[in-house]
């Protein structure tokens, strides 16, 4: 799989996180207030539920459900309860302002 578009920049507000489907793969497209853009699989860890619902705080994600955060760049737990990492996808913006692309690949991370 290559890079596919998600949705437009504009639909993920700054210091926010937008849920959305590659294929059947859940993925967080998560905006920071920088305007850096990160795409991290949609599922606690821990807990079995939709990080896109939680809060993004710099680079790091907050589960809704018990509290656990995970870095965006590598999807590493940074406090309990989660102790297992989720994976996190390569991501593209394409154009500028809130019409540029977001694009994911849910095939690579970031660093590959």
């Amino acid at each position: 799989m290559s890079f596919v578009e998600v949705c437009k920049l504009g639909d993920v507000e700054p210091e926010g996180a937008l849920g959305v489907k590659v294929d059947d793969q859940p993925v967080a497209v998560v905006r920071t207030e920088d305007d850096e853009v990160f795409a991290i699989e949609d599922v606690c860890s821990h807990g079995q539920v939709a990080l896109s619902e939680g809060e993004v705080d710099g680079c790091t994600l907050e589960c809704w459900l018990h509290g656990s955060r995970f870095d965006l760049r590598d999807g590493r737990p940074l406090c309990p309860p989660a102790t297992d990492p989720v994976p996190v996808f390569a991501v593209r913006v394409d154009g500028d302002g809130d019409e540029a692309a977001v694009l994911v690949d849910i095939t690579r991370s970031p660093a590959g």
